[in-house]
């Protein structure tokens, strides 16, 4: 019976998906008959069921036709035959045209609302932010572009990419609590289409930022997205645009393709070049932290009118709560801590370190100088030391050709990592070097403790631990990808972690990840130094963005040519017996050829949020240093 019942269900689903499939006409045939056979009938049983209905059979039909003409709305006059027709003729066009017009409105709204959805629409913004593409980065992009917003009444970022409009705004919200006064507007499309550009308004946008999605064509859809960008933008555009790339071999390419007024950063290049500095200078990467988002202090201009014709060691004691590092000339050029003696000209701006764009503000802080706690002490002479590298990857190259620009002669590296030992000797072979550095390899898997406990780790200077993905050459092992090499990385940590415990001491360790979220999961102490490449990209791009000659004030940070930040003892720029102001160590650089922005105090390294470390600080507020207290300057390497 129960197989009667669904065969009889399915004859009828059959039939009623053929009476569906027989088109319209046929449709609305069926549906009229079908209402027929309803209305007649029930209007006939309300008539007849009614005491006031006429008591004569035409009276009644008359009444069982009003109450179907009225159902249907066909009117239901009565009267003569030709009135009758012509007034349901009349009601049925009435009708046809009536539902013809609520379907045109229901098809429009529909089709825009799917629109919406969709994110096909245009974004009419001026002077709004675009980031185009999807990856991990996004979320600390946009986090960074909305702290740099937060004292501006309005602003908007426009973000277009290949995904779903609902589904990229959810993700953002989850992330993103509070856009203050940020609109954040989402646009679904291919970023390498001009036509879908459009739809984020590239010509009157302030800056563009073009993210790397995830995998190995990514720096090629960077590059392919920069020349769909420069057809829809107009030629003479004023928007900032910058791109990242992962491989140092697509960086000339994507350079090219972003034109003469594009940045684009190499992955590559910068993150080895923050490794050897933080590897040789432990602490390092917490400054840049500090300097790079926009929570804290960050690089601003401010007019150097007033201070025309005077030098730029004048003007390093011409803000009191702003750090002067530099000066960015009327061309454009950028000169980070020039001569002292250098002449600051009218149309020049000074570079500071600053809380915000509003905080540069002139206060003359020479009457806070001590000149009886000013220290003169020789340099330093650099001395060479023993570096271990655990893991090997494509960064690995560069980051031995950077040590060998850092390092005094005689320096050697230690390389262990579980790759062909002829492929990795010959890329170290192909680096270009100045001979100061003395490289050595062996194999052996670093999340190995075995591999570890032969080495010695305690004996090192310093510790450089990067994503060890596998080269293709080993026969043993499949190419990991950055998320696995994260993992990878966090068993060596843990490995680390116990050998230093158990030698009762701190390892100087300087650790490469690609996720910020592995990071929180890392076991190493408080402060560390940790070079998170997804992160420290997105920094750069947002701070780039808001200001375009930040470019190439991070290129020269970033280079072993030219000034970079130091941390020096404290104890060779002031005395260590009284408290002394700020201003004191600033001018103890000045006479150095140095601009002091900030210290490094040991006792609060495991104990203060910010690790110790102190950014632009006030120059008329006392502190006293101790022996293991580190002053942060910017000066010559």
């Amino acid at each position: 019976m129960a197989q009667q019942r669904t065969t009889l269900r399915q004859h009828l689903r059959y039939r009623f998906d053929n009476l569906v499939a027989g088109g319209t006409t046929v449709l609305i045939g069926w549906l009229a008959l079908a209402c027929l056979a309803v209305v007649v009938p029930a209007s006939a049983v309300l008539v007849w069921a009614d005491r006031k209905a006429p008591a004569t059979p035409s009276g009644r039909l008359q009444a069982v036709w009003v109450s179907v003409g009225q159902t249907l709305k066909i009117g239901g006059a009565v009267g003569s035959p030709v009135y009758v027709l012509t007034s349901v003729l009349l009601a049925l066009v009435a009708l046809l045209f009536v539902s013809t017009l609520v379907s045109l409105i229901t098809t429009g709204i529909d089709q825009r609302i799917r629109s919406l959805r969709l994110g096909h629409s245009t974004v009419l913004e001026t002077g709004h932010t675009i980031v185009l593409g999807w990856s991990d980065q996004i979320f600390p992009v946009i986090g960074e572009l909305v702290a740099a917003n937060a004292n501006k009444r309005r602003a908007a970022i426009a973000v277009l990419a290949p995904m779903d409009k609902v589904e990229m705004e959810q993700g953002i919200a989850t992330r993103i609590t509070d856009p203050g006064t940020t609109r954040i507007i989402c646009r679904t499309g291919s970023t390498t289409d001009p036509a879908v550009l459009s739809r984020v308004s590239p010509r009157t946008a302030k800056s563009v930022l073009v993210l790397a999605p995830d995998g190995e064509a990514g720096d090629a859809h960077v590059v392919k997205t920069l020349l769909a960008l420069d057809a829809a933008a107009s030629p003479d555009r004023e928007a900032v645009v910058v791109a990242a790339v992962r491989d140092a071999r697509h960086h000339r390419t994507a350079q090219l393709a972003a034109g003469p007024r594009g940045h684009v950063l190499c992955v590559d290049h910068i993150v080895a070049r923050l490794l050897v500095q933080t590897a040789l200078q432990p602490g390092l990467s917490l400054v840049y932290q500090e300097l790079l988002d926009f929570e804290g202090d960050e690089f601003y201009t401010a007019t150097a009118e007033d201070l025309a014709g005077r030098t730029f060691g004048e003007a390093l004691l011409s803000f009191t709560t702003s750090s002067v590092v530099g000066l960015l000339r009327a061309d454009g050029a950028v000169d980070l801590n020039p001569e002292p003696n250098s002449t600051i000209d009218v149309s020049d701006r000074i570079i500071v370190i600053t809380r915000d764009d509003d905080t540069a503000v002139r206060g003359d802080a020479s009457s806070f100088v001590d000149e009886d706690a000013i220290v003169t002490a020789e340099p330093g002479t650099s001395v060479a030391e023993r570096l271990l590298l655990l893991g090997w990857n494509r960064r690995a190259p560069l980051i031995v050709e950077q040590l060998d620009q850092y390092v005094p002669p005689g320096t050697v590296l230690d390389v262990v990592a579980q790759g062909d030992d002829a492929t990795i000797c010959d890329a170290v072979r192909g680096v270009p070097a100045q001979g100061h550095l003395e490289v050595a390899f062996r194999s052996g898997d670093i999340t190995d403790p075995r591999v570890l406990a032969k080495l010695d780790v305690p004996s090192y200077d310093g510790v450089i631990v990067i994503g060890d993905t596998a080269l293709p050459t080993h026969p043993r092992r499949e190419p990991q990808t950055e998320s696995n090499a994260d993992d990878r990385t966090l068993v060596t940590l843990l490995h680390l972690r116990a050998i230093g415990g158990a030698a009762h001491e701190e390892l100087a360790l300087t650790t490469e990840m690609s996720d910020d979220g592995n990071r929180l999961l890392a076991p190493a102490r408080a402060g560390a130094d940790f070079i998170v490449s997804g992160r420290l990209i997105s920094l750069l791009m947002a701070q780039i963005s808001e200001s375009g000659y930040l470019a190439t004030v991070f290129e020269e940070l970033f280079t072993a040519e030219g000034s970079e930040f130091h941390l020096k003892p404290v104890r060779d720029y002031v005395r260590l017996d009284r408290e002394v102001t700020f201003a004191t160590a600033v001018e103890s650089a000045r006479r150095r050829g140095e601009c002091a922005v900030g210290y490094r105090q040991r006792r609060s390294v495991t104990t203060a949020p910010d690790y110790g470390v102190t950014i632009n600080p006030d120059k008329s507020r006392p502190v006293r240093f101790d022996s293991g207290d580190w002053l942060i300057v910017l000066a010559e390497s």
